[in-house]
């Protein structure tokens, strides 16, 4: 899947300017404010009306939630109702739901507690379930690990590989994390200032990073650690 031009723009300022290919595990890599998130928006349709955005992809479907295309936020507690229980929130024939359950390592009792009853990687196990409920073919992950402590981030993110062999979804995996992108991802962009400055393999540009920016960012998550192919 190719992303061939993405151009995010607010009156005559350029907020984001990229393209993007996505073969089987992209992770969008950047610090707070390099436009990251903004373009995890974009392709969602989900900018605020004053910002103009132009899209061009070679993709057989729309780039849009619910549409062959699935999102699982930062925040669990964004995409569920805090006062329903976590079976009313699904929209999908029950034994549809148990099935799901079972495919994220949850114990179907969950379905009749509220949001707030369950910890935080239950929480993100039933928002990735719920992400799977339309079969999408491009799932888009906002950090969805940043909350966890870092035994649920390694089990949500180990989870995520195994549900992409199992459904086949392309991933696009937003997040400021190298750690846990190099844990999911083959490839890897890094973004600064709404700019791709660097892109490649994961392992390779890992070991042989090119823009000082992508070194800064390995040496902050890596430090002291050595990379294999």
């Amino acid at each position: 899947m190719n992303i061939s031009k993405l151009h995010v723009s607010l009156d005559a300022q350029v907020l984001v300017d990229i393209n993007l290919r996505i073969t089987s595990s992209l992770a969008l890599v950047g610090q707070s404010g390099s436009g990251k998130s903004l373009t995890l928006k974009a392709l969602l349709g989900m900018l605020p009306k004053a910002m103009k955005c132009e899209l061009e992809h070679d993709s057989a479907y729309a780039l849009r939630a619910g549409e062959s295309v699935s999102f699982v936020p930062q925040n669990p507690f964004t995409a569920l109702s805090p006062l329903t229980k976590i079976r009313k929130q699904f929209f999908i024939p029950h034994a549809e739901v148990l099935k799901l359950f079972a495919q994220v390592g949850l114990d179907i009792s969950l379905l009749e507690r509220f949001p707030p009853e369950l910890s935080g990687g239950q929480l993100q196990r039933v928002v990735i379930a719920m992400a799977l409920s339309n079969t999408p073919k491009l799932l888009m992950l906002d950090e969805p690990t940043t909350a966890l402590d870092p035994q649920n981030r390694t089990l949500i993110l180990k989870l995520l590989k195994e549900l992409q062999k199992e459904f086949g979804f392309k991933i696009l995996f937003v997040t400021h994390d190298m750690n846990s992108a190099s844990s999911l991802c083959e490839d890897i962009c890094v973004i600064k200032n709404g700019k791709v400055i660097e892109s490649g393999v994961m392992t390779e540009v890992l070991q042989t990073p090119h823009a000082q920016y992508t070194k800064t960012l390995i040496q902050a998550n890596f430090a002291n650690r050595k990379f294999r192919k």
